[in-house]
């Protein structure tokens, strides 16, 4: 008895890692399931996030993102009575900046074109990771202020590497880091993401803190309001054409 005992103990520890070990896919699939799940993910087709972004002691921006399925994305922040935008229309990515000094629509660089690519992922590099051409692998669990949570490591088609933290219990995202060159060096950004709220039976994060890895200075984004399958014309993601140059001024031919 004793014996047979022994022997049941010891074959329940060999199996248990495999057992008890999940696979990224398996997570992947808890974490879709937990913002609401892949049949309500992919009914949206349209997001409209209106929020403040806290820049820095008594600076607050207002802001407005719209993402559209198709990658499609429109991101305005008004600073000091001046509008910013950042778009991407599936293929290009462009700009407004006026509180730089520039008011005409630019195109973006390659290394900024990819943030914004990233941003318009309506549904998250995670979901349809393989038709995306994303690469995932989990790299273990880890402690994030006291939470357990699964390290996955996803290697995005443009280059990018993330690194996404799901909570063991809730599975979802807690934090993110992204590893992008800018200017030609490579910096890790890092977002703590947190206070979800159910809207139309999707999970949706209303916090996020976000900055360079490493520097106290951070942004803290506060969502106000979602809304779902809102009207958006694809024309407001195309970059509008500049405004024509002033005509050279007309001189007067010298009077004999």
């Amino acid at each position: 008895m004793f014996g047979r005992l022994f022997s049941g103990i010891v074959a329940v520890a060999v199996l248990a890692p495999a057992v008890w070990t999940q696979t990224a896919d398996e997570i992947i699939a808890k974490n879709i399931q937990a913002r609401g799940g892949a049949d309500k993910l992919k009914s949206v087709q349209s997001v409209k996030s209106t929020g403040t972004t806290a820049m820095g002691p008594g600076m607050e921006a207002p802001g407005l993102l719209i993402q559209k399925r198709g990658n499609l994305a429109r991101l305005e922040l008004t600073i000091q009575g001046l509008t910013a935008v950042q778009a991407y229309d599936g293929k290009n990515a462009w700009q407004v900046m006026p509180f730089m000094g520039k008011k005409d629509p630019e195109l973006m660089s390659a290394d900024e074109t990819k943030e914004v690519e990233e941003m318009a992922d309506l549904d998250g590099p995670l979901v349809d990771y393989k038709s995306k051409g994303n690469r995932v692998e989990l790299l273990g669990k880890e402690k994030i202020e006291g939470t357990d949570a699964y390290k996955l490591k996803v290697s995005l088609k443009n280059g990018d590497v993330q690194t996404v933290y799901i909570d063991a219990d809730s599975f979802l995202e807690i934090k993110e880091e992204t590893k992008r060159t800018v200017r030609g060096s490579e910096q890790v950004f890092e977002s703590a993401i947190g206070d979800y709220k159910e809207v139309n039976g999707i999970m949706f994060p209303f916090a996020i803190e976000s900055g360079v890895k490493g520097s106290p200075e951070k942004q803290k984004l506060t969502i106000t309001k979602i809304e779902l399958n809102v009207p958006a014309d694809d024309s407001i993601f195309k970059m509008p054409a500049a405004p024509p140059a002033p005509a050279p001024a007309k001189t007067e031919a010298p009077k004999n």
